[in-house]
Parts: C-alpha cells; structure tokens; sequence
C-alpha cells in the first residue's frame, strides 16, 4: 500500500499539461470492439482505471498495446469471448459500457455486476431499458446480466434521465443497428461528444452532436482509424483549483477551454478566474477568493447538473476552493448521496463544514487549514480534493487509499511536483525524504 506525503502551506507555479479525458478514453476504448480493423488512440491516460478496461478487452480477445506515450493501439480482429470476469467487472464502474459495442458486434454477453467508486448508488436501468428498445434479451441473474441480441434494431428512445454512460452505451448498439435511432433526452458531455466524433469518423452516421437529440443511422460497418482523446476538463479544474488555494500563478497547456464557460462561472463565484490563451488557460496568483452572494445578500447555492451545467466530479474541488474563499455557500449534489462523506476529513484538517443532509453541504470560510497525519481517499474525486486541502495546509498531511487517486489522475504527484509542490510517493511504513525547508 501507498500513501502521498504533502508538505503544504506553499505557493505552487509553472506549467502542466492536461491529460487526456478518463471518460471519455473508457468509452473509446471499448467503441473499437466495433470494428475488425486496428484503431489508434491518442492522448490517453495512462491510469488505473484504462489498465483495468484494457485488461478486459484482452480477456475478450482483443490486441492492445501501448506503441507510444498515451498511444494505444487496439485490434479486435476476431473477439473470443462474450464473458467479462467477474474480479475484473468488480474493480471498473465502467465495464457496464462494453454491453452496447459486445451486442452490436457479437449479440452476446455476460456482465458481472459492475464495481467503482463508493460515492452512492448508480442504477444500470437506463442502460438496460435503452438496450431492451434496441431489441436486445436481458436477464438479471442477480450479480450478472445475460444480455443477447438476434441483431439489432433502430427505435425512438427517450431517456428518463440524461444519463452519460447509458447515452454511450445506447450510442454504441445503435451505430450498426437496423434502420435509424432517435435518442432523446441524450447526454451532451465533452466525453460524449468526443466518442461521436470517434465513430463519425470510423465510418458511423450520428447526427446532433453536441444537443440532447441525438439521429443515429446504422451502417453494415465500421472502419479502423485513428482518434485523439480530449482534455480532462476535471484535471484542469483540478489543477485550477490547485493554483487558487495554495495563491500560485499555474498556466494548464492543451486544457480544450471551449469547454470550460459552466466552470468558469461556478469558481467566479468562488472568487477564482483565469484567461484564456488559445488553447491553454493562465491562472494568476493572488485571486480575490470572496464568495459572491446572490442577491439580498443570500448564501449562494451550486448544484451539480448534466451538461452543459456544472459537473458532479467538480464538487469535491470546487468545495475545497470554497474553504479557502471568503463567505458562505451551499453545495448540492442530488445524484450521489455519498459524495460529500469525505467532509469529515477536512473538518479535521480545519475547514467549516457543515453536512446537511447526505447531498447538501456549507461551507463557511476561509480557513486556515492544517496537516493531518492519516486521512484516507474514498474515491477518485475526493482524493484529488484532499491532495488540494494538503497543499493548502501548514505542515505535513498523510493520503493514503490513493490507489483510488491513481484510477483517475496519471503521475499526479510528478506534475504536481513541477509546479514546485513538496509530495512524495511512499511505500506504507517507509520514512519519506528529508523534509526540505524554505
């Protein structure tokens, strides 16, 4: 076991690249189960969570294989197996998304249940009522699904809920289906668009990208191709993030920033800004951090919405933000009740966190934060925003579960030690490096 140590308190500053979108990899990588010729993707991230779905493509049958840095050539010539393990579907949330491209390609798969992150409960309904219109059989067997298809075909499908992952996965079957689907109600995410564009480009006739309707016409098949994965816009507001609570002035290279507008206004309110500089975003140091209140002087409210509103993965950062911001502000997380469970660790380290409810949160700052000795990651999300709370903390913090981190963020540690950050990777009762003083 792993853990990060964290001398905070200083300023962070310099450049770091963004990486590539960890959504968005993990449904293009399973969108090359759609094709029998070889597929190139570039600026993937090298992270826990790619190696583990690249594990599953290879128990399928699938050739993959890293040619280049965040370079990943996949083959599914022929695909051997309709079966997901079980301890691999345990350890990736995400291995749900291989049911639209497995029915479209082989009409066949058994999914274990899938594993993930323990921020609350994910329903796979959408995903399988989707599926079902598209003609597919699907049986729950309890901590599996049977799912099989005697072909597909096109259908109208509205989406109780603009669900992403069920949005990709009704996107992938529909691609080689019969006739023509209309999918309303579709998630418009950068990460979905990105997958579009993918297969647009492979030869599929999606039509609407970038809007909840979504005009999908089935092709007899698709090509092999090359296709660049996008900038993680939740590395960027992470590393944003980073800049304003340790006072530092951070440039984000490649950070993709026309997706940026939704986020920019939530951290205004937060006091925190940047300028755009074509295709990378400069942060400055000394932001004003004050709160701005909505009016009559009322404590702000911000909630987390499908896109293009503000993202549920930001919460956890943009709430960390909050504790170093002058003022009050109420955050709301209504999909995942366990999201704001990682407060308490924070309360520990200083902050004013009040939980109001399992998806409500105040937050009162701003704090003078201090290191902790042991705190633990929950998930991906939260390990990030307690890396931020160290950085911003006198003295030395303790992170440890940060495998959880690594499923999300390639060498985060390395980029955050080019920005000057004092953190290091230690084997569990390993003395870290001398402490070094300013």
């Amino acid at each position: 076991m792993q853990q990060f140590v964290i001398e905070g308190g200083y300023p962070l500053s310099g450049e770091v690249t963004a990486g590539g979108n960890k959504n968005a990899a993990l449904k293009m990588i399973p969108a090359c189960l759609l094709t029998d010729e070889p597929v190139i993707l570039r600026n993937v991230p090298e992270i826990g969570d790619v190696r583990v779905l690249c594990e599953i493509m290879r128990s399928l049958g699938v050739e993959v294989g890293w040619i280049d840095d965040n370079v990943l050539r996949v083959h599914a010539r022929e695909i051997t197996s309709t079966t997901i393990e079980m301890g691999l579907a345990g350890r990736l949330r995400a291995s749900v998304i291989l049911a639209g491209p497995m029915l479209a390609r082989m009409g066949r798969l058994l999914l274990p249940v899938p594993g993930g992150d323990a921020i609350g409960e994910r329903r796979l309904d959408m995903h399988v009522f989707a599926l079902r219109k598209l003609g597919a059989q699907i049986d729950y067997l309890g901590d599996a699904f049977d799912m099989r298809a005697d072909g597909l075909r096109g259908a109208d499908i509205l989406l109780s809920e603009a669900s992403v992952t069920a949005t990709e996965n009704t996107i992938m079957a529909a691609v080689l289906a019969k006739g023509t689907t209309i999918l309303r109600n579709a998630a418009s995410e950068p990460h979905v668009q990105n997958l579009c564009q993918m297969l647009n480009g492979m030869g599929a006739q999606i039509d609407g990208v970038g809007s909840n309707r979504l005009i999908i016409t089935g092709v007899d098949r698709l090509r092999g191709g090359e296709a660049r994965v996008g900038a993680d816009f939740m590395e960027v507001g992470s590393f944003i993030g980073v800049a304003a609570v340790t006072g530092g002035e951070v440039t984000i290279k490649d950070a993709d920033p026309e997706y940026l507008d939704m986020i920019a206004l939530v951290y205004e309110r937060l006091g925190v800004g940047w300028e755009v500089r074509d295709n990378d975003i400069f942060v400055p140091a000394h932001q004003s951090m004050t709160i701005v209140p909505d009016l009559g002087s009322r404590i702000p409210s911000i909630k987390a919405q499908p896109w293009p509103a503000f993202p549920p993965d930001l919460m956890s950062i943009a709430l960390v933000i909050a504790t170093q911001s002058a003022g009050a502000v109420l955050f709301h997380d209504w999909m995942y009740e366990s999201r704001f469970f990682f407060t308490d660790r924070l309360v520990r380290m200083g902050a004013r966190v009040t939980m109001c409810d399992p998806h409500r949160v105040l937050v009162q700052g701003p704090t003078a934060l201090k290191g902790t000795p042991y705190i633990s990651s929950p998930d991906i999300r939260a390990g990030m925003a307690l890396i931020l709370a160290a950085l911003a903390a006198k003295g030395e913090t303790r992170i440890s579960n940060i495998q959880q981190i690594d499923r999300g963020y390639e060498r985060v540690e390395e980029k955050l030690q080019a920005l000057g950050a004092l953190i290091v990777r230690i084997q569990i009762g390993e003395l870290p490096p001398e402490r070094i003083e300013e």
